[in-house]
């Protein structure tokens, strides 16, 4: 009896779905549950997660399906503070992958790994032939427009193809914080289009200051804002929304965040769609414009 069919009789029943084993190089992988064997090493996955602040943040619950024995995630250097349950977290900027295809091979950490699960790369058929042979699985960064599919279960379906995700469904950026008696503004977003009038935020904090403190918050790229707010690390920023008892704010990175720690949000939507771009978080609701 070889070791394979060993393996089988074994374990086979522990599983109550249908599962296919495939070996190489004593590597066994169950691709149904993501369950990975081999002989005398951890398993080393890497993730590469380019994309805005609440592209990131819709995304954490698939990212946090895919953690192995030793999990490294790869993001936007803005983003890096807000991955809290890896190994290792690299800017992409620093790790010499923008050149790869262009006018470099793979880098040899790549090499390092046993997993490499990528959103990064998948519309650049230079950089997927430069890395051909290393265990690369490209996803869509996006969802498919008018799809009607919430953004964080589009990319919780994608991972399910290598992964067991019976987790949450909503984005949470964990923070040891107590609740005070403020509001927070948010008047920005990353596009002209998706904002709501500043003179309507005015107004709102005229209602909410009769019942609140209201402080202003912008971010590095926000245009300038007398008196707002900024703390340019991430994490540092989610302390202080969780800090706070209701959030205003435009479809933007800083709402996703809001809501990701668990913070009472308003988000005001004009021209994007909420099925698939609302935050998800316990308290949740969205105004249109």
């Amino acid at each position: 009896m070889n070791h394979l069919t060993l393996f089988h009789q074994i374990y086979g029943p522990l599983f109550s779905v249908r599962y296919e084993i495939v070996t190489v190089d004593k590597l066994w992988i169950n691709r149904r549950c993501d369950s990975m064997f081999l002989e005398g090493k951890r398993i080393r996955r890497l993730i590469i997660r380019p994309g805005a602040i609440g592209d990131l943040i819709v995304s954490l619950p698939a990212l946090e399906c895919l953690k192995t024995d030793y999990l490294e995630v790869w993001t936007v250097a803005v983003n890096v503070p807000l991955i809290r349950f890896a190994d290792r977290v690299r800017p992409i900027s620093s790790t010499g992958l923008d050149l790869v295809g262009i006018t470099e091979g793979p880098i040899e950490a790549l090499r390092e790994f046993d997993s490499i699960v990528s959103w990064y790369g998948a519309n650049r058929e230079d950089f997927r032939e430069a890395v051909a042979g290393l265990p690369f699985q490209f996803f869509r960064a996006l969802p498919p427009d008018s799809s009607g599919v919430h953004a964080t279960d589009f990319y919780l379906s994608q991972v399910r193809e290598i992964a067991s995700c019976e987790g949450t469904r909503i984005p949470r950026i964990p923070c040891a914080v107590n609740r005070e008696n403020f509001a927070v503004i948010h008047p920005f977003s990353g596009s002209a289009k998706k904002n709501w009038p500043i003179e309507k935020f005015r107004a709102r904090a005229a209602e909410m200051e009769k019942i609140m403190p209201v402080h202003w918050c912008a971010g590095r790229q926000d245009p300038p804002l007398e008196g707002a707010v900024r703390i340019d690390d991430l994490y540092e920023l989610a302390l202080w929304l969780a800090r706070a008892r209701l959030y205003l704010g435009n479809d933007s990175g800083i709402t996703h965040l809001a809501a990701a720690v668990g913070t009472p949000v308003i988000a005001m939507f004009g021209p994007s769609d909420p099925a698939v771009w609302v935050p998800r978080g316990p308290n949740v609701r969205v105004e249109r414009f």
